[in-house]
């Protein structure tokens, strides 16, 4: 289970790539022919020429024979090339930088499931379109970024900056005070609007009243290109079958459809809408949206406050 990806680290901490965690190992001297070695070099569980992994360590200093080929043992390792001198090149000891920050991702998924409540559902982190929620992918990039610069700098600012703002986030998220996308607020039941493919400077701007339903997301689509007085929206509503973006989407019968005229316009169940833009803006044909929306009368997420059991002592 992984919360973020290497390119959310990027987003947070652009240079973390600097913290890689490879050494450089010095002083390789001939040992047989094109066979080299370095001596005092510490312990080394990969070995890399500029770069490049030189993949498994062979079975013994006698088969290191073809280029690239290494061994290590007792603080000495041995590498063979016969075309560079290895003191020409970097060669360096370590970790692959991506399974590093695989790994620290991973950790820091781990430790933010240990740190917030266990009443917040995990399997409930992920938005409409099956990824996790910013907050979550946000929060795990921070910790494994200050994971990563404490790695080579325990004591960095920067590192501590960075969890500053995890620890805030999980402080948020456990008190209630943070909306995660499957916990629904009061005022829900005025819809969220979401733009899908929209061209023309005509658009919705705002909705009216209360849903009075349970769930949908309501389907709006501009039928007929035109300014306002002209353009034609129309509006799908879900029912047993499908939700109305659903059936906007496979063409299905709209349930309403009426001239944009400025004014609050229903899209079903009690929710209006109002498209708005200047004299001269006009609505492009299948420009659509997604209205979510829930019930007024379904019941508000709010935090999970908990209680601390105390005992005299």
């Amino acid at each position: 289970m992984a919360y973020c990806t290497n390119r959310d680290l990027k987003d947070i901490f652009p240079s973390i790539d600097e913290f890689d965690t490879k050494t450089a190992v010095y002083g390789w001297v001939t040992d047989s022919g094109d066979r080299y070695k370095a001596e005092n070099c510490g312990l080394i569980t990969q070995l890399f020429a500029s770069g490049e992994n030189l993949g498994a360590a062979e079975s013994g200093s006698g088969n290191v024979t073809a280029n690239g080929e290494w061994y290590y043992i007792d603080d000495v390792v041995y590498y063979y090339n016969d075309v560079s001198n290895p003191n020409d090149l970097l060669m360096e000891d370590g970790e692959d930088w991506g399974d590093l920050r695989t790994r620290f991702i991973s950790n820091a998924s781990k430790y933010l499931d240990s740190r917030l409540d266990s009443m917040l559902p995990r399997e409930q982190f992920k938005d409409q379109d099956g990824n996790y929620d910013y907050i979550i992918v946000r929060t795990t990039a921070l910790l494994a970024c200050s994971f990563l610069i404490r790695a080579s700098e325990p004591t960095s600012e920067i590192a501590s900056a960075l969890w500053d703002e995890a620890d805030k986030n999980i402080a948020s998220l456990n008190e209630g005070s943070t909306k995660l996308s499957w916990q629904t607020t009061g005022d829900a039941s005025m819809g969220v609007i979401r733009e899908g493919s929209v061209s023309g400077a005509l658009r919705i701007v705002d909705t009216r009243g209360a849903y009075t339903g349970v769930y949908d997301k309501i389907g709006v689509k501009i039928t007929t290109a035109g300014a306002m007085g002209t353009a034609i929206y129309a509006y799908w509503a879900g029912d047993s079958d499908n939700l109305g973006a659903e059936k906007m989407n496979n063409s299905d019968t709209k349930s309403y459809s009426d001239t944009i005229n400025g004014t609050y316009q229903p899209v079903g169940n009690g929710l209006y809408i109002r498209f708005a833009g200047d004299t001269a803006d006009t609505a492009t044909i299948n420009d659509y949206w997604e209205i979510e929306v829930t019930g007024k009368d379904e019941k508000a997420d709010l935090g999970y406050p908990r209680t601390i059991s105390m005992t005299r002592r």
